[in-house]
């Protein structure tokens, strides 16, 4: 189970984040920084787990990822779901944001729909939010700590910026009348979802460490 070790990298002050999407976490890495930690991704592994979304919630996702990954790999992990709820469309896509056009579906493809979905909806009442859910798990694969981070905005009618992924070229924060499509990534840091779940988590990852407990289990 442990045969994957030998591709971290300082185990006792690296944390992997359970994705592949080096997007996602670059919005995490100062961040992190400021805790002596080295953010590492599972595509930085030959062998990661595929672990089944098959919660009913973002936190049980999260966990899902956190718990199972850590004990594959035998590091600390940091499971992450996060997605778009909708309000007008009574929490949509919700964990389902990802597949929302279907199981492969293409980021184009997952707005494609929400734009359909939401074409009668007058521009009022197209509010929604980012929501994000943080599980951090040790090597045991216990869970340890957890933070949820959410940020409101609304639809826009048409997509709007080519930076960030997902639904961000839709998706408005109104007191700047921009995407965060449109946003730059520093912006984006301080504003979205999943960097506000990390800051409310940061204090406990810092106890962990103040208390040794990275050596302890790593």
């Amino acid at each position: 189970m442990n045969s994957l070790r030998q591709n971290v990298l300082a185990p006792c002050r690296s944390l992997v984040f359970g994705t592949g999407n080096r997007k996602k976490a670059a919005e995490l890495a100062d961040l992190l920084e400021a805790c002596g930690l080295e953010l590492k991704t599972l595509a930085d592994f030959s062998a990661p787990l595929a672990v089944d979304e098959d919660g009913g919630s973002f936190a049980e996702n999260a966990a899902l990822k956190a718990t199972l990954q850590a004990a594959q790999l035998g590091c600390w992990v940091l499971g992450d779901d996060s997605g778009l709820a909708v309000d007008a469309l009574g929490g949509a896509p919700g964990i389902f944001s990802a597949r929302f056009a279907g199981p492969e579906a293409t980021d184009a493809e997952n707005r494609q729909k929400l734009l359909q979905q939401l074409a009668a909806v007058e521009p009022a009442r197209r509010t929604a939010q980012f929501v994000c859910h943080l599980a951090l798990a040790d090597p045991s694969g216990t869970l340890r700590a957890e933070s949820t981070g959410r940020c409101r905005g609304q639809i826009r009618l048409e997509a709007s910026g080519a930076g960030g992924f997902g639904y961000d070229p839709l998706f408005e924060i109104v007191e700047y009348h921009r995407t965060f499509g449109e946003l730059s990534p520093t912006v984006k840091t301080c504003l979205s979802h999943r960097a506000r779940a990390m800051r409310a988590l940061l204090p406990q990852i810092e106890a962990l460490i103040d208390a040794g407990e990275w050596g302890m289990h790593g």
